[in-house]
């Protein structure tokens, strides 16, 4: 398998473009995407995992753990039909470079793709119906701080609970919070994360 390295900048990724153009951490020797097909692999655990878009209805947030492509957020933008909120913690964002590298494997979101380059950096960034806000540092740091509350239930799966690794996975929140909901509740702490293709969360 073919590859070039990019080590990136201070709090950047340490990439391996392998072939295909899929960008693969080498500090955690975990690809961002499936080598064998991303956009499907993100429609089938984001998208049909957590019941979307059937569940969206304005005001809507979905809380990720994992920002890496940002690609959840493409996806969702894709089929949203009512204005959404996201927010992503990612310790080690990508640049725009880097992101429109991986971008160029999704050319039917490439639309999308661009106005999040062009739109990169604080406070956020409108992608069609959904307003996404990327939270950079690790979850042990950042998440404490915020003020939103997600309960989320982890399928089985590989885990772990390094703060200190790019966190992975996704969870739902909906607010304001039923008063009861099955799951576990995340807010204050740094919550295990899984697998890209095993993490799923629900929100009722």
């Amino acid at each position: 398998m073919s590859a070039l390295s990019d080590s990136g900048g201070p709090g950047q990724p340490q990439l391996e473009w392998r072939d295909g153009g899929v960008p693969v951490s080498t500090r955690f020797d975990d690809p961002y995407f499936s080598l064998s097909g991303g956009l499907a692999e993100t429609r089938h655990v984001f998208l049909a995992g957590n019941d979307l878009p059937d569940r969206l209805h304005p005001g809507f947030h979905i809380a990720e753990l994992g920002f890496g492509t940002v690609l959840n957020c493409l996806a969702l933008a894709q089929i949203a039909q009512v204005p959404v909120r996201m927010t992503s913690f990612e310790a080690f964002p990508m640049d725009r470079d880097q992101m429109a590298r991986a971008h160029a494997a999704f050319p039917e979101l490439g639309d999308l793709a661009a106005g999040v380059r062009a739109g990169w950096g604080p406070p956020g960034i409108r992608i069609g119906e959904g307003e996404l806000t990327v939270v950079a540092g690790g979850v042990g740091q950042t998440l404490p701080g915020w003020p939103g509350r997600a309960w989320a239930k982890m399928p089985s799966g590989p885990a772990t609970t390094s703060s200190t690794s790019r966190p992975l996975g996704s969870m739902v929140m909906m607010t304001p919070l039923p008063s009861t909901t099955p799951g576990t509740p995340l807010a204050g702490r740094a919550p295990a994360s899984c697998s890209a293709r095993t993490a799923a969360a629900s929100m009722s």
